[in-house]
């Protein structure tokens, strides 16, 4: 078992999995460990629904069947922002040595998202829609604690906003109900060690970058 810090220096996202299954045992380890995480006015406001075997075969196979008629319904970012999905997709994409000339290897890649990286387990993350943004901190302070304790278990995971571009598939195939909101996918399971993109650890931001001290 990982200690706290090297917890969080170890977790990264997994972009291919491999096909060994995921003991459930371990899986309800890291979200009692989760439950603990604080919430506003002890809400709890966090919803989860896994699919493995069966279920998580055909809600990726819907995922993918829609993913090639038409684009995710995703918020664009704002231009300012827009330069740091471009640095990530160059690091990522170069890994796997795919160029952006090579537009065939390039989709191929993109419709992993949709496969859960073929992970096999997939995780949604859901909260009640009348909820609002300090709720939604909640939710990913949950999230966050999920993350490390499966690091902790020597589980792999990618938290995945494209799921969320499709969240009628999403509801329909998982039966969510209307009133949750379809924050995330989660892909969890074990990382295939010879995948070139498994070995990446981007780099952050130094703390002066995102924090500031006031102390007059």
């Amino acid at each position: 078992m990982l200690d706290l810090d090297q917890a969080i220096r170890e977790r990264h996202s997994t972009r291919l999995f491999l096909p060994q299954p995921v003991p459930r045992e371990l899986v309800n380890e890291a979200l009692a460990l989760a439950q603990y995480a604080p919430s506003n006015s002890n809400i709890q406001p966090w919803h989860m629904v896994f699919a493995s075997g069966a279920s998580r075969d055909r809600l990726v196979a819907a995922l993918i069947d829609e993913a090639q008629r038409r684009p995710p319904n995703i918020p664009p970012l704002p231009a300012s922002f827009q330069h740091f999905r471009s640095e990530l997709g160059a690091q990522v994409y170069g890994a796997m040595g795919i160029s952006r000339e090579d537009t065939a290897r390039h989709a191929a890649a993109v419709l992993r998202n949709w496969e859960f990286f073929r992970a096999p387990v997939a995780g949604i993350v859901c909260m009640h829609r009348d909820l609002g943004p300090a709720d939604a901190l909640s939710v990913g302070m949950f999230l966050q604690t999920l993350l490390l304790a499966l690091t902790e278990r020597g589980l792999g995971s990618c938290v995945e906003v494209s799921i969320s571009g499709y969240p009628e598939i999403v509801r329909a195939q998982l039966a969510i109900p209307t009133e949750l909101s379809i924050l995330c996918g989660l892909a969890i399971g074990y990382p295939d060690p010879e995948f070139p993109a498994n070995k990446l650890h981007i780099a952050r931001e130094p703390i002066g970058e995102n924090v500031v001290f006031l102390d007059n």
